[in-house]
Formats: structure tokens, C-alpha cells, sequence
């Protein structure tokens, strides 16, 4: 039998606190991180005013960021046709917005089609990632 302080013990607690501590974290990047990438993909750094404009556009369809995500989108959004809520979106209202980048890239690609039918520029991700930054509590 061990003995609560045996290495073995120590060990395995370590090995749960190091889990603990990896698992806690939202994602694999930051928000600054996600908007850096952008913006240098797009050749120039994300204009937050622009953001805003293309967020609560239509863009000649029937939906806008917006629609669902709220206007600011800082509370609790609600998805248009299926009423299923939404996380904030804007990175000081929501701890994991945007720190996951598989996770941003799946809905961006995925939200874009549905408000723009086609997948957003760069651009288009730095100008709405530097708005989503700019709004603070």
C-alpha cells in the first residue's frame, strides 16, 4: 500500500494538477494572437470601425453578424432560426472567444457563408476581430 506522501502518490497528484491547469485554458491562442494572424494575412491591420460597419451590414442578404451575435455583442446572443443562445462574442465579455483557431476558422468559414454566401477575406476577419477588441466593459 502507498503512502500518501510515497513518489508514486506525489506523482500522480502532479499529474492531475499539470491536467488540471492545460485543460483550464480556453485554446490554443489569444485573441491578439488570432488578430495578428489575420492582419498579416491581409497585408495591413484589422480597422475596428470598418469591423463594426461590415458586423451590423447586411450585405444584401437577409441575416448580419449582428443578427444573431447582438448589437454591441457583448451579451448573450440568439441564432435567428433556431433561437439556440449564443456566447458573447467580443473577447472581454467571453474568456474563449477566439482561443481556439480551428474553432475560429469552423465559424467564421461557416457564419460568413450564411451572412455573405461565401467564406470572409481576411480583411473582413481583421476589421470584425478588431472591433470585437475594442469593446470593453
Amino acid at each position: 500500500m502507498n503512502h500518501p506522501s510515497s513518489p508514486s502518490l506525489r506523482l500522480a497528484a502532479l499529474a492531475v494538477l499539470v491536467f488540471a491547469a492545460a485543460t483550464a485554458r480556453a485554446g490554443d491562442t489569444t485573441p491578439a494572437e488570432q488578430l495578428s494572424r489575420w492582419s498579416a494575412q491581409a497585408g495591413a491591420p484589422g480597422n475596428a470601425p470598418r469591423g463594426q460597419a461590415f458586423f451590423n451590414n447586411r450585405h444584401g442578404a437577409e441575416w448580419s453578424c449582428a443578427s444573431c451575435h447582438g448589437t454591441p455583442p457583448t451579451r448573450q446572443g440568439e441564432h435567428a432560426s433556431t433561437a439556440k443562445p449564443i456566447a458573447p462574442l467580443a473577447p472581454a465579455f467571453n474568456a474563449k472567444a477566439f482561443t481556439d483557431a480551428a474553432r475560429s476558422d469552423k465559424w467564421f468559414r461557416r457564419n460568413c457563408k450564411d451572412v455573405l454566401s461565401r467564406e470572409c477575406s481576411a480583411v473582413e476577419k481583421a476589421d470584425v476581430l478588431a472591433y470585437l477588441l475594442s469593446l470593453q466593459p
